[in-house]
């Protein structure tokens, strides 16, 4: 059983881009949270961060800063190759562990945080913060008040071009995306995550889920190409279609959910929009200020469960989950 905190004090593994504005910051803006220590095995790029950011102590060794004693609470933002391992580190030193997306490699891979975390009786969180954003609770509200009626089923559409605008150039060799050793897959891994999670917070769990990969560009190791169909506990039906090999001209990216009376219709990456259509009425598109630091209302959930005061909706176990529908969708057909 964790012992609740009077305050959480951070510690960051991997402070690179991701840290500079969608999640570092709001370690120092939430309730109940500080920031005290940041690592990246590059001292300079890590003292740098430091500094820039008001951050008290750097390291370029994450053993250091996991046993660090005024660290209480550790940030993996590293590359999920090495998540399950700084995991097993920071559990093993009873210190509560959010990890970035994907959660890891492989749906066993996140089973092992899982059970490493239970074993040491500290909480496990996942940085799917798009659970805590005013346009996807928007989206749940919807389902919740049964205004398009019973769900019938889900469609994903994401195409995007070979060198996508979202996470930089594809023959980038520090672009860990596109290697599966590194990441677990491609393009689909980084971003179809997402949209999966968020299927999981609105629909429930995918209980069957069934697909085929390929890569037909032929310019990164990674699968581009992603299609399959799932099928929800709940008994709603699913489809997708994830294309990262697609011309500007097929640029497109929108998730719709059907129902028995409309229809629900987001993006997750263009922007924070929701258009509902209901029979009978004009279609209705609502747009939704979203925080400067991306992360900060999941990191405030994360705080306030450690501090007793709450519950955070983006676990270990959900995330597996995640990861689990990502691997019965990816079965590669070109090797």
């Amino acid at each position: 059983m964790f012992n609740t905190l009077k305050e959480v004090r951070w510690g960051i593994i991997g402070v690179g881009d991701v840290c500079e504005v969608k999640s570092g910051p709001a370690f120092q803006k939430v309730e109940n949270s500080s920031l005290v220590a940041v690592m990246r095995r590059n001292g300079e790029k890590a003292a740098d961060f430091s500094k820039r950011h008001g951050v008290p102590k750097w390291y370029d060794d994450a053993d250091k800063l996991i046993n660090d004693p005024d660290i209480n609470a550790i940030y993996i933002a590293t590359p999920p190759g090495s998540h399950a391992d700084y995991t097993f580190k920071a559990a093993k030193a009873g210190k509560p562990v959010y990890v970035e997306k994907p959660m890891a490699r492989s749906s066993a891979e996140c089973q092992s945080m899982v059970d490493a975390c239970q074993a040491a009786g500290v909480p496990l969180f996942i940085a799917y913060y798009r659970r805590m954003l005013p346009n996807f609770l928007k989206v749940k509200s919807l389902i919740e008040s049964g205004v398009i009626g019973d769900v019938r089923y889900v469609n994903i559409k994401l195409n995007k071009p070979l060198e996508p605008d979202i996470v930089g150039a594809a023959h980038d060799p520090e672009n860990w995306r596109i290697f599966p050793e590194v990441a677990g897959g491609g393009y689909f891994y980084d971003l179809g995550c997402h949209q999966l999670d968020i299927l999981d917070f609105l629909l429930g769990p995918v209980k069957h889920a069934h697909g085929y990969a390929a890569n037909q560009g032929g310019i990164y190791p990674a699968e581009d190409i992603v299609t399959g169909s799932f099928v929800f506990e709940s008994g709603v039906l699913g489809q997708g279609t994830w294309c990262f090999a697609t011309s500007d001209a097929s640029d497109e990216e929108v998730t719709t959910i059907i129902g028995s009376k409309g229809e629900i219709s987001f993006p997750y990456f263009s922007d924070h929009s929701v258009t509902l259509k209901v029979e009978g009425k004009p279609a209705e598109r609502m747009t939704f200020d979203i925080p400067r630091h991306i992360q900060q209302p999941l990191i405030q959930t994360i705080v306030d469960e450690l501090t007793g005061k709450g519950k955070c909706p983006s676990t270990g176990v959900s995330a597996t989950r995640t990861n689990w529908v990502m691997e019965q969708l990816c079965k590669r057909i070109d090797q």
